[in-house]
């Protein structure tokens, strides 16, 4: 009962960062069944340059997230700390726009790439 509140927190970190990696592989698969396998004639090397663009920016904040969520044990295998909670502002929440801005360029940029021009944003 004593580390109730560090194992609610460890799932709940554990449930968030899976929806985001669902998020991301559901954005990317989306952009490479459109824009490089239905619309492969209008498909130049930009286009890989902004895939590997965007890849970069899911991986690094991604990675930051994950190692931010992450549960501390104790030697002896007891849960201690269920990880940094993922709703609060600063940083993570900065991590997150990140991410969520990302979506919204590459699912974009199947339309048009205009929407380039949103990474200005960041």
């Amino acid at each position: 009962m004593a580390n109730q509140g560090a194992k609610k927190r460890k799932d709940e970190n554990a449930r968030h960062m899976a929806k985001l990696r669902l998020i991301m592989i559901l954005c990317n698969i989306l952009y490479v069944l459109v824009r490089v396998i239905i619309s492969h004639s209008s498909h130049t090397w930009k286009n890989w340059i902004g895939l590997v663009l965007t890849s970069l920016g899911y991986g690094i904040p991604y990675k930051l997230l994950h190692q931010m969520a992450k549960p501390s044990v104790s030697d002896a295998g007891e849960l201690l700390d269920g990880g940094f909670d993922m709703s609060t502002p600063g940083m993570c929440g900065y991590l997150h726009d990140v991410l969520y801005i990302t979506c919204f360029v590459q699912v974009g940029s199947i339309i048009s790439g205009k929407f380039w021009y949103a990474y200005l944003v960041v």
